[in-house]
């Protein structure tokens, strides 16, 4: 009994933080929409009534529904959001963080372009020894799927000098 009493507790504690994540604005049509995420980009900030944690926005004071006493104040200072400060904190912070994060894949881009280039200079060397080795003319040997030694007959080297020379026109450039 009390193991359920527990998890019943859980279970409303885990409603009542996934309610309290909730958005709330008016839409273009006046109508109010209450979603678990942000409200579109043309929103306007005025018409958002409550954000995620129930932190609601602060009524600016207007120069029509401010008195006349309160109007120079008002007018000098208006009221911000709490949250306003610390958005622009962590829109900061966002952007450092992409950016960091855009510098990182930028120079794991490069290592690769690095590797993919010194690759390539290895295997144009290698097939320069090789179109040097089968231009010389000697006999050359290789070994089969069995695992034999063979020498290669003139079809054969003339595949291998036709793969070779393909590698040289793609790594060699």
């Amino acid at each position: 009994m009390k193991m359920i009493r527990t998890l019943l507790a859980s279970a409303l504690a885990g409603l009542c933080f996934a309610a309290s994540a909730q958005w709330q604005w008016i839409d273009k049509d006046g109508h109010k929409v209450f979603s678990d995420r942000a409200p579109p980009a043309d929103i306007q900030e005025k018409n958002i009534l409550k954000r995620p944690g129930n932190r609601k926005l602060p009524v600016t004071l207007t120069p029509d529904s401010a008195s006349e006493t309160d109007a120079p104040t008002a007018a000098a200072a208006p009221l911000l959001p709490a949250s306003a400060a610390k958005a622009s904190g962590l829109d900061k912070e966002l952007e450092a963080k992409k950016k960091l994060a855009a510098d990182a894949e930028a120079a794991k881009r490069k290592a690769a372009e690095a590797e993919v280039t010194k690759a390539k200079i290895e295997n144009c060397a290698r097939a320069k020894q090789a179109k040097t080795t089968f231009d010389s003319g000697v006999r050359v040997g290789r070994t089969n799927a069995a695992g034999e030694r063979e020498i290669m007959d003139e079809a054969a080297r003339a595949a291998e000098i036709k793969r070779i020379n393909a590698i040289l026109a793609r790594d060699c450039n």
